[in-house]
């Protein structure tokens, strides 16, 4: 917790009143048993009515004050939890926004937003809880045990007993509990986890009558981390009650001492009031000191979970040239790559150069190695061995921001996100003219899709629902083009595409694109068929490069793809 100390910064003020008004208020409180014990042995006793009046209005008065100043803190206190709780999610979510896809991969993305959304909750209301309380309780219970200690030192003894036993519970209780906490948020993350891929493949799931074997494991799930919760709340549900049971104790031996004292004539009636009301000022405050040990409990381990992911340092470091005015060139120098835990490399010694303009296709079988070499000339990760170089300088040497304006990704999952088609193109070039944009959804095969929403003020669902996957790739792709970069990135990006219309887009982008470098790769042929250069791949290596009627001499991998494609596909060209 301490660590994310930082995030009060710039709210001193919140910090030293919160506290402050809470003191007050814990400090009227204080004198009302005084206050009552006065109206006992002055007023009642001697039947004085004018006393009892004056001490009445005091009561009133101190109880109106100390309202106020509770109030007062409680918002100080919300101010400055929810201004921390702002900064502290602005900042993560600035952090996980710089990681790596590598990083975000053996994190998770699940558990990334638990961190984001239910950890950082959990911390601003430790936080809350925390300037409210923290020294209203502690002033509150020494307060109580110095003013009983005054009112009979023999009964402040008692009161220290009673506050010493109740603080041991308190500590041996929570010790077990944090533990559980975490575990508990642990189970969140496989909770979320798996809500997240049963929702993304629910069509999936009906089409094999999945739902109700995934149900039952669902709910087995939700089962565990319930008996889970159960545990760790029965643990700390415990501790309200020993405190009340060791309190009462501790009240019924005040009674008892305090009734003896009283018939020896060592203590007044009113004295007596006044311990009693100390001892269940003490119960409620000790109770309030539990919850607040336990909310920062699991605050703790909440800021734990956070501070793991701020802990990560992304594990590509951004360059300093600014790839701006760099050509569209592409080349790959002996270049290797494997994912975490992989047992054999994605790609192996790939080694080719695209020059600025060229067309380059890239085919091969599932698993080939496609998609990550467009990883790669995205740096979304960095080689395990060898070089990418963009425009003449090793990725790595370019700044990210600058790198993802010389290179473009339209990949096959067609991201939209909920808007207008405006607003999605938008995503691009925020500055793009209307023109610009127009342009951009003609070469993309789009018009038709813009017409059919009503223009680019037309509605998009979130992940574009509302739209069936050639039309997502369509609009994908008039993004991307939006953006207008040197080299243009096509992973599968037209597979939802009937094949009059994909090859009406590839002519669109050969004409209407001039100088962009291209990198299309498809497991059609006919999508690469007239590419400057061809790169197939298998099982991460290069099987051969060339034209198309190079590698129909030289390469049986390439011949094999084309011999089941060719024939079948000729009468759409």
């Amino acid at each position: 917790m301490l660590r994310l100390a930082r995030y009060l910064k710039g709210y001193g003020k919140e910090c030293a009143l919160a506290p402050l008004f809470k003191c007050l208020e814990a400090a009227f409180q204080i004198l009302v048993p005084l206050v009552m014990a006065s109206v006992v042995d002055d007023g009642i006793a001697n039947a004085n009515k004018a006393h009892i009046a004056i001490c009445a209005a005091i009561l009133v008065a101190m109880g109106v004050v100390g309202w106020v100043c509770a109030a007062t803190a409680q918002y100080f206190s919300a101010k400055l939890g929810a201004g921390f709780g702002t900064a502290l999610r602005d900042d993560l979510f600035a952090h996980v926004m710089g990681l790596s896809r590598q990083d975000v991969d053996e994190l998770g993305a699940s558990t990334l937003m638990t961190r984001l959304t239910n950890d950082t909750n959990q911390v601003q209301d430790g936080v809350n809880l925390f300037f409210r309380l923290v020294l209203r309780c502690p002033i509150a219970i020494l307060g109580s045990i110095g003013a009983a200690w005054l009112v009979d030192g023999g009964e402040g003894v008692l009161f220290v007993i009673v506050s010493a036993i109740v603080f041991l519970l308190v500590w041996l209780v929570m010790r077990v509990a944090v533990k559980g906490y975490r575990a508990v948020q642990h189970g969140l993350d496989g909770i979320l986890l798996s809500t997240k891929e049963q929702l993304e493949g629910v069509r999936v799931l009906r089409a094999f009558g999945r739902e109700q074997a995934e149900r039952d494991e669902f709910k087995g799930k939700l089962d565990d981390l319930w008996a889970l919760q159960v545990h760790v709340g029965d643990v700390a549900a415990f501790l309200n009650p020993l405190t009340y049971a060791t309190v009462n104790l501790g009240l019924v031996a005040v009674l008892y001492a305090g009734g003896a004292s009283i018939e020896l004539g060592s203590m007044s009636q009113g004295a007596l009031v006044a311990l009693v009301n100390y001892m269940s000022q003490m119960l409620v405050e000790l109770l309030k000191l539990a919850n607040l040990v336990n909310t920062l409990s699991k605050a703790e381990a909440c800021a734990k979970r956070v501070n793991e992911v701020f802990d990560r340092t992304p594990a590509m470091a951004d360059g300093t040239l600014d790839a701006r005015g760099l050509p569209g060139s592409i080349e790959l120098r002996n270049v290797t790559f494997a994912y975490p835990g992989a047992s054999a490399p994605a790609l192996a010694d790939v080694s080719l150069s695209v020059a600025p303009g060229e067309v380059l296709g890239v085919i091969g079988g599932t698993g080939s190695g496609k998609s990550t070499l467009a990883s790669l000339l995205m740096r979304f990760y960095d080689p395990t061995e060898g070089i990418v170089a963009l425009g003449g300088h090793d990725a790595r040497e370019l700044t990210l921001t600058s790198l993802h304006r010389l290179v473009a990704l339209v990949d096959q999952s067609s991201t939209l996100f909920a808007g207008t088609i405006e607003s999605n193109l938008r995503l691009a070039n925020e500055n793009a003219p209307a023109e610009q944009l127009a342009s951009c959804i003609e070469t993309a095969q789009a018009q038709d899709v813009v017409a059919a929403k009503g223009g680019l003020e037309g509605a998009i669902e979130q992940l574009g629902r509302n739209l069936s996957g050639g039309q997502r790739q369509r609009l994908s792709i008039a993004r991307t083009l939006a953006r207008a970069p040197r080299i243009l990135i096509l992973d599968d990006a037209s597979s939802a595409l009937d094949l009059a219309t994909d090859a009406r887009l590839r002519h669109a982008l050969a004409t209407r694109c001039p100088g962009v470098t291209q990198v299309v790769i498809s497991q059609r042929v006919s999508a690469i068929r007239h590419a400057d250069k061809i790169v197939v791949l298998e099982a991460g290596h290069v099987a051969g490069i060339g034209t198309y009627a190079e590698l129909m001499r030289t390469c049986t991998v390439y011949q094999e793809i084309c011999d089941s494609q060719l024939e079948k596909e000729a009468s759409h060209e």
